[in-house]
């Protein structure tokens, strides 16, 4: 099964405003061949160190990341911001359709709208964190069908467990090391 996404924005276009994102997803569900069963993801990722554009590469796909011409890029592609929002967007769409699919409800489609922004830890009454900053995501989930109440808050219910969305919430282990080099 693939996922194909549109970004949409508002009139102006998408654009970073002190570092805040809007991103709305679409998705629509088709059916594809084969599907990877390993949990194991690589990606690449190459940049020109005179700019912010950089040729990312997932498997057969290819993508282009940049950064808005407001922040120094030259907006050839979602800033990495955007990526994250749409791995989550998607995550979030494929989880609460593949449940009600599994389980015969009346889903129709899934559209899920995210923001990203920086807040004061003091502002959230809810985070273990009480000084500077933290990150926020806001997350709005549409979804269309004749489902019942009951349906639609456990899909609600669902959407925190797509697995992109527990692994932003766990604790996460970055290895980073260097990989030989060219002079």
């Amino acid at each position: 099964m693939a996922i194909s996404l549109t970004y949409q924005a508002d009139e102006a276009g998408i654009q970073t405003i002190r570092r805040k994102t809007v991103v709305s997803i679409v998705f629509s569900v088709h059916k594809w061949g084969t599907v990877r069963t390993n949990n194991l993801s690589h990606v690449i990722v190459r940049g020109n160190a005179t700019g912010f554009a950089q040729e990312i590469q997932i498997g057969s796909h290819r993508l282009t990341g940049d950064e808005p011409v407001s922040s120094g890029g030259t907006d050839t592609g979602p800033s990495p911001y955007d990526m994250l929002l749409a791995a989550l967007g998607s995550c979030t769409s494929m989880t609460i359709s593949l449940y009600a699919r599994r389980k015969g409800w009346p889903l129709e489609e899934v559209t899920v709208l995210l923001s990203h922004s920086k807040i004061y830890a003091a502002d959230c009454a809810e985070c273990e964190t009480r000084e500077g900053k933290i990150d926020r995501i806001e997350r709005e989930i549409k979804m269309t069908g004749q489902l019942t109440a009951e349906q639609r808050s456990k899909l609600m219910e669902i959407a925190d467990k797509c697995p992109v969305h527990r692994t932003l919430t766990s604790e996460i282990n970055i290895r980073t090391k260097e990989k030989g080099f060219d002079r």
